[in-house]
């Protein structure tokens, strides 16, 4: 009763503060597998989802005041994925891969929003870990490997020299600690999406692969803040 009672609140047009309060609380609930069976339905998913700018097409990340309910809303969506199957097969349905990558596309050369991409990042992860078709989506009808590779390059500050050679910089700072989530992430969500990827078959393909090969190769020789997290990002 309580879940629904916050999810109500969200429902409405409420203030920013008390948004983030609500999905505080629910992400708390949210870890109780017995607390999300009478919950996890598919209006309260798209509760969430619209929350977390996941319905709109574009320019859903014009207002900084609101990155906060995104983040929550994100990370609420993570912990009910992780914990009710019935939540894996209604993200399906939902199609909340493509909007995910949707929103990803959004992060591209954006300012403040590595909160954002990380846990979007994360609920990539999970979803191509819990769900078999959702990794085949993935892979074969959004581009997930190219959009996530492309996350991943941002997060290393990759710049290029050649096609598939990264300039290498021994001057060059550890990554901040948003920077190294965020590549940790990609990197767990690309091991999903490309196991299954032994037949390389297109020349596009084989581009793509290369490319990541290269990014890949990068990572090996960047630091982290510390390092356990460098250790963590290899």
């Amino acid at each position: 009763k309580l879940c629904e009672g916050i999810l109500n609140i969200l429902e409405k047009d409420t203030r920013t503060s008390c948004q983030v309060a609500c999905l505080e609380a629910l992400r708390i609930l949210s870890r109780d597998k017995k607390v999300l069976v009478p919950v996890t339905t598919k209006r309260n998913m798209q509760i969430l989802m619209k929350l977390a700018k996941l319905d709109t097409v574009e320019d859903s990340l014009q207002r900084v005041s609101e990155f906060p309910v995104i983040v929550e809303a994100l990370k609420c969506l993570c912990n009910i994925i992780f914990n009710s199957s019935v939540a894996q097969k209604l993200s399906l349905e939902l199609n909340l891969a493509a909007m995910l990558c949707n929103l990803l596309r959004e992060c591209k050369d954006r300012p403040l929003v590595d909160d954002i991409k990380c846990f979007d990042l994360r609920l990539l992860f999970l979803l191509s870990l819990l769900h078999t078709d959702i990794r085949a989506q993935l892979r074969q009808e959004l581009q997930g490997v190219q959009v996530l590779t492309q996350a991943l390059e941002s997060s290393l500050s990759v710049r290029w020299t050649e096609e598939y050679k990264v300039a290498e910089d021994g001057d060059r700072p550890p990554l901040s600690l948003q920077e190294t989530d965020c590549a940790i992430e990609a990197l767990k969500a690309l091991f999903n999406v490309t196991l299954d990827s032994w037949n390389v078959h297109s020349k596009n393909e084989s581009h793509q692969f290369r490319y990541m090969a290269a990014i890949l190769r990068h990572c090996l020789l960047t630091t982290g803040p510390t390092e356990e997290k460098t250790e963590e990002l290899h």
